[in-house]
Protein backbone atom coordinates (compact mmCIF):
# COMPACT_ATOMS: atom_id res chain seq x y z
CA UNK A 1 0.00 0.00 0.00
CA UNK A 2 1.50 3.21 -0.82
CA UNK A 3 -0.29 6.64 -0.08
CA UNK A 4 -0.52 9.83 -2.05
CA UNK A 5 -2.15 13.39 -0.52
CA UNK A 6 -5.14 12.53 -2.62
CA UNK A 7 -6.05 8.92 -2.54
CA UNK A 8 -4.60 5.97 -1.19
CA UNK A 9 -3.52 3.06 -3.52
CA UNK A 10 -3.71 -0.53 -2.51
CA UNK A 11 -1.82 -3.83 -4.10
CA UNK A 12 -3.88 -6.59 -5.73
CA UNK A 13 -2.82 -9.57 -7.13
CA UNK A 14 -4.88 -11.82 -9.72
CA UNK A 15 -4.48 -15.97 -8.97
CA UNK A 16 -4.04 -17.68 -12.48
CA UNK A 17 -4.53 -21.20 -11.16
CA UNK A 18 -4.37 -23.08 -7.95
CA UNK A 19 -3.08 -26.76 -8.28
CA UNK A 20 -2.49 -30.01 -6.02
CA UNK A 21 0.65 -29.72 -4.82
CA UNK A 22 2.10 -29.13 -0.87
CA UNK A 23 1.63 -26.25 1.36
CA UNK A 24 5.02 -26.45 2.02
CA UNK A 25 6.78 -25.33 -0.98
CA UNK A 26 3.39 -23.02 -1.82
CA UNK A 27 2.83 -24.40 -5.32
CA UNK A 28 -0.32 -23.97 -4.89
CA UNK A 29 -0.32 -20.06 -5.81
CA UNK A 30 -0.06 -18.66 -9.20
CA UNK A 31 -0.18 -15.27 -9.34
CA UNK A 32 -0.22 -13.89 -13.01
CA UNK A 33 0.18 -9.99 -13.06
CA UNK A 34 -0.94 -7.37 -10.01
CA UNK A 35 -3.92 -4.54 -10.56
CA UNK A 36 -4.21 -1.30 -7.98
CA UNK A 37 -6.92 -0.25 -6.56
CA UNK A 38 -7.03 3.54 -5.12
CA UNK A 39 -9.55 5.10 -2.79
CA UNK A 40 -10.41 8.78 -2.25
CA UNK A 41 -11.09 8.00 1.07
CA UNK A 42 -11.60 5.40 3.49
CA UNK A 43 -15.10 4.50 2.76
CA UNK A 44 -14.92 5.85 -0.56
CA UNK A 45 -15.56 4.63 -4.25
CA UNK A 46 -13.28 1.78 -5.04
CA UNK A 47 -11.53 2.80 -8.74
CA UNK A 48 -9.42 -0.80 -10.63
CA UNK A 49 -6.65 1.02 -12.64
CA UNK A 50 -6.01 -2.59 -14.51
CA UNK A 51 -3.13 -4.03 -15.03
CA UNK A 52 -0.21 -2.51 -13.34
CA UNK A 53 2.51 -5.41 -14.36
CA UNK A 54 2.60 -9.07 -14.96
CA UNK A 55 4.69 -11.94 -14.88
CA UNK A 56 5.10 -12.30 -18.63
CA UNK A 57 6.33 -8.63 -19.19
CA UNK A 58 9.69 -10.00 -16.30
CA UNK A 59 12.48 -11.52 -18.48
CA UNK A 60 13.42 -13.37 -15.40
CA UNK A 61 10.11 -14.56 -13.60
CA UNK A 62 9.43 -18.23 -14.26
CA UNK A 63 6.27 -18.34 -12.06
CA UNK A 64 4.64 -17.21 -9.01
CA UNK A 65 4.85 -13.34 -8.46
CA UNK A 66 4.13 -12.68 -5.23
CA UNK A 67 3.14 -10.34 -2.60
CA UNK A 68 4.81 -6.68 -3.27
CA UNK A 69 4.80 -3.19 -2.16
CA UNK A 70 5.68 0.29 -3.12
CA UNK A 71 7.94 3.19 -2.64
CA UNK A 72 7.90 6.45 -4.23
CA UNK A 73 11.36 8.33 -4.10
CA UNK A 74 12.31 11.49 -6.30
CA UNK A 75 8.92 11.57 -7.98
CA UNK A 76 9.09 7.72 -9.14
CA UNK A 77 7.31 4.85 -7.90
CA UNK A 78 9.23 1.89 -7.14
CA UNK A 79 7.60 -1.48 -7.47
CA UNK A 80 8.99 -4.41 -5.32
CA UNK A 81 7.72 -8.01 -6.10
CA UNK A 82 9.25 -11.61 -5.82
CA UNK A 83 8.83 -14.12 -7.90
CA UNK A 84 10.46 -17.48 -8.87
CA UNK A 85 13.58 -17.46 -11.06
CA UNK A 86 14.23 -19.78 -13.88
CA UNK A 87 15.88 -22.62 -10.96
CA UNK A 88 12.68 -21.85 -8.82
CA UNK A 89 14.44 -20.23 -6.48
CA UNK A 90 12.18 -16.91 -4.49
CA UNK A 91 14.29 -13.30 -5.79
CA UNK A 92 13.04 -9.82 -5.54
CA UNK A 93 12.59 -7.86 -8.38
CA UNK A 94 11.91 -4.18 -9.08
CA UNK A 95 9.82 -2.20 -11.67
CA UNK A 96 9.48 2.02 -11.94
CA UNK A 97 6.45 4.02 -12.74
CA UNK A 98 5.66 8.25 -13.17
CA UNK A 99 2.53 7.28 -10.99
CA UNK A 100 1.63 4.81 -7.69
CA UNK A 101 -0.97 3.38 -9.79
CA UNK A 102 1.15 2.36 -12.73
CA UNK A 103 1.87 1.09 -15.20
CA UNK A 104 5.41 -0.36 -14.04
CA UNK A 105 8.31 -1.24 -16.12
CA UNK A 106 10.54 -3.81 -14.63
CA UNK A 107 14.47 -4.23 -14.57
CA UNK A 108 15.35 -7.03 -17.28
CA UNK A 109 17.11 -8.84 -13.58
CA UNK A 110 15.89 -9.48 -10.31
CA UNK A 111 17.93 -7.56 -7.87
CA UNK A 112 21.39 -9.13 -6.76
CA UNK A 113 21.59 -10.23 -3.52
CA UNK A 114 17.72 -10.64 -3.05
CA UNK A 115 16.18 -13.96 -2.18
CA UNK A 116 13.39 -15.11 -0.46
CA UNK A 117 9.37 -13.08 -0.35
CA UNK A 118 7.41 -10.54 0.68
CA UNK A 119 9.94 -7.04 0.08
CA UNK A 120 8.49 -4.47 2.03
CA UNK A 121 10.24 -0.84 1.05
CA UNK A 122 10.76 1.96 3.37
CA UNK A 123 11.89 5.52 2.86
CA UNK A 124 13.32 7.16 5.85
CA UNK A 125 13.50 11.07 6.81
CA UNK A 126 17.03 11.43 5.46
CA UNK A 127 16.23 9.58 2.07
CA UNK A 128 17.87 6.46 2.59
CA UNK A 129 15.89 3.41 1.36
CA UNK A 130 15.85 -0.36 2.89
CA UNK A 131 13.95 -3.53 1.77
CA UNK A 132 12.96 -6.13 4.43
CA UNK A 133 11.59 -9.09 3.37
CA UNK A 134 11.86 -12.82 4.28
CA UNK A 135 9.28 -16.07 4.86
CA UNK A 136 9.42 -19.27 5.87
CA UNK A 137 8.03 -22.47 4.96
CA UNK A 138 6.72 -22.00 0.94
CA UNK A 139 9.23 -18.09 1.42
CA UNK A 140 12.12 -20.49 1.19
CA UNK A 141 13.88 -18.42 3.84
CA UNK A 142 14.83 -21.47 6.07
CA UNK A 143 17.40 -22.76 2.91
CA UNK A 144 19.42 -19.58 3.13
CA UNK A 145 20.60 -20.04 6.97
CA UNK A 146 24.52 -21.01 5.20
CA UNK A 147 24.32 -17.78 3.28
CA UNK A 148 24.18 -20.15 0.08
CA UNK A 149 20.50 -21.18 -1.21
CA UNK A 150 20.44 -25.09 0.22
CA UNK A 151 17.45 -26.76 -1.64
CA UNK A 152 17.52 -29.62 0.81
CA UNK A 153 16.55 -27.25 3.57
CA UNK A 154 13.15 -26.90 2.17
CA UNK A 155 12.02 -29.63 4.69
CA UNK A 156 13.67 -28.55 7.40
CA UNK A 157 11.13 -25.02 7.49
CA UNK A 158 12.37 -23.26 10.52
CA UNK A 159 14.75 -24.01 14.25
CA UNK A 160 13.06 -26.24 16.84
CA UNK A 161 13.35 -26.06 20.78
CA UNK A 162 15.59 -24.15 22.46
CA UNK A 163 17.21 -22.46 18.60
CA UNK A 164 16.36 -18.41 17.81
CA UNK A 165 13.95 -18.22 15.32
CA UNK A 166 14.68 -18.01 11.69
CA UNK A 167 15.13 -13.59 11.60
CA UNK A 168 13.63 -11.96 8.43
CA UNK A 169 16.28 -9.56 6.06
CA UNK A 170 16.85 -6.43 5.39
CA UNK A 171 19.24 -4.48 3.57
CA UNK A 172 20.27 -0.46 2.06
CA UNK A 173 18.82 0.41 -0.97
CA UNK A 174 20.99 2.49 -3.27
CA UNK A 175 20.08 5.49 -4.04
CA UNK A 176 18.45 4.73 -7.57
CA UNK A 177 16.40 2.07 -5.97
CA UNK A 178 17.24 -0.67 -7.74
CA UNK A 179 20.07 -2.26 -6.01
CA UNK A 180 21.34 -2.99 -2.64
CA UNK A 181 23.99 -0.75 -1.42
CA UNK A 182 24.70 -2.74 1.75
CA UNK A 183 25.21 -6.91 2.30
CA UNK A 184 21.97 -8.56 3.33
CA UNK A 185 21.77 -8.45 7.13
CA UNK A 186 19.52 -10.97 9.96
CA UNK A 187 16.87 -8.58 11.44
CA UNK A 188 17.03 -9.52 15.21
CA UNK A 189 13.57 -10.00 16.90
CA UNK A 190 13.96 -9.84 20.74
CA UNK A 191 11.69 -11.37 23.02
CA UNK A 192 10.29 -9.05 26.21
CA UNK A 193 13.25 -10.84 28.31
CA UNK A 194 15.51 -8.89 25.22
CA UNK A 195 16.89 -12.29 24.19
CA UNK A 196 16.12 -13.35 20.42
CA UNK A 197 12.90 -15.05 20.33
CA UNK A 198 12.76 -18.59 20.12
CA UNK A 199 11.64 -20.84 17.21
CA UNK A 200 9.58 -22.48 19.49
CA UNK A 201 7.49 -19.38 19.69
CA UNK A 202 4.77 -19.52 16.95
CA UNK A 203 2.71 -17.11 18.60
CA UNK A 204 5.53 -14.53 18.22
CA UNK A 205 8.21 -15.44 15.92
CA UNK A 206 8.36 -14.19 12.53
CA UNK A 207 6.89 -16.38 9.70
CA UNK A 208 6.49 -13.72 6.56
CA UNK A 209 4.77 -10.19 5.21
CA UNK A 210 7.23 -7.82 6.70
CA UNK A 211 6.44 -4.22 7.10
CA UNK A 212 8.59 -0.94 8.73
CA UNK A 213 6.77 2.32 9.60
CA UNK A 214 7.86 5.06 11.71
CA UNK A 215 6.51 7.05 14.38
CA UNK A 216 7.18 9.54 16.81
CA UNK A 217 11.17 8.80 15.94
CA UNK A 218 10.81 5.00 16.74
CA UNK A 219 10.38 2.22 14.15
CA UNK A 220 7.61 -0.10 14.14
CA UNK A 221 8.64 -2.99 12.53
CA UNK A 222 5.23 -5.80 12.43
CA UNK A 223 4.45 -8.84 10.63
CA UNK A 224 2.78 -12.13 10.74
CA UNK A 225 3.24 -15.31 12.87
CA UNK A 226 1.90 -17.52 10.00
CA UNK A 227 0.65 -20.90 11.36
CA UNK A 228 -0.46 -19.15 14.20
CA UNK A 229 -2.24 -16.00 12.73
CA UNK A 230 -1.11 -13.46 14.22
CA UNK A 231 -0.47 -10.08 13.21
CA UNK A 232 2.55 -8.82 15.86
CA UNK A 233 4.67 -5.73 16.31
CA UNK A 234 8.11 -4.85 17.39
CA UNK A 235 10.11 -1.41 17.91
CA UNK A 236 13.64 -0.23 17.46
CA UNK A 237 15.88 2.66 17.20
CA UNK A 238 16.75 1.85 13.62
CA UNK A 239 15.57 0.59 10.43
CA UNK A 240 18.20 -2.15 10.07
CA UNK A 241 17.16 -3.32 14.13
CA UNK A 242 17.04 -4.48 16.91
CA UNK A 243 13.83 -4.54 17.50
CA UNK A 244 11.44 -6.06 20.52
CA UNK A 245 8.48 -7.54 20.54
CA UNK A 246 6.17 -5.78 22.00
CA UNK A 247 2.25 -7.44 21.35
CA UNK A 248 -0.51 -7.82 18.94
CA UNK A 249 -1.81 -6.14 16.24
CA UNK A 250 -4.64 -8.61 14.76
CA UNK A 251 -5.83 -11.40 16.29
CA UNK A 252 -6.72 -15.09 14.04
CA UNK A 253 -9.10 -13.92 10.59
CA UNK A 254 -11.13 -16.91 8.84
CA UNK A 255 -8.63 -18.45 6.80
CA UNK A 256 -4.58 -18.92 7.19
CA UNK A 257 -2.28 -16.10 7.24
CA UNK A 258 -2.44 -12.60 7.45
CA UNK A 259 -0.92 -9.69 5.91
CA UNK A 260 -0.93 -6.00 6.20
CA UNK A 261 0.35 -2.94 6.12
CA UNK A 262 0.03 0.53 7.89
CA UNK A 263 0.46 4.35 6.45
CA UNK A 264 -1.09 7.36 7.48
CA UNK A 265 -3.46 8.65 5.31
CA UNK A 266 -5.37 12.04 6.37
CA UNK A 267 -4.12 12.35 9.82
CA UNK A 268 -4.92 9.02 10.79
CA UNK A 269 -2.80 5.64 11.21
Amino acid sequence: MCSRGDFTCIRLTTVKRISRTTTTEANQYDMNDYHVLSLDSIDGKVTDHGVALKADDIPWVSKQTWAPDCAEKNGKYYFYFPARDKYGIFRSGVAVGDQPEGPFKPDPEYIPGSYSIDPASFVDDDGQAYLHFGGIWGGQLQCWTSGEFDREAYSNMEANGDEPAIFPRVAKLTDDMHSFQSDVQQLVLNDTDGKPIHASKHDRRFFEAAWIHKYKGKYYFSYSTGDTHYLVYAIGDSPLGPFTYQGRILDPVQGWTTHHSIVEFEGRW
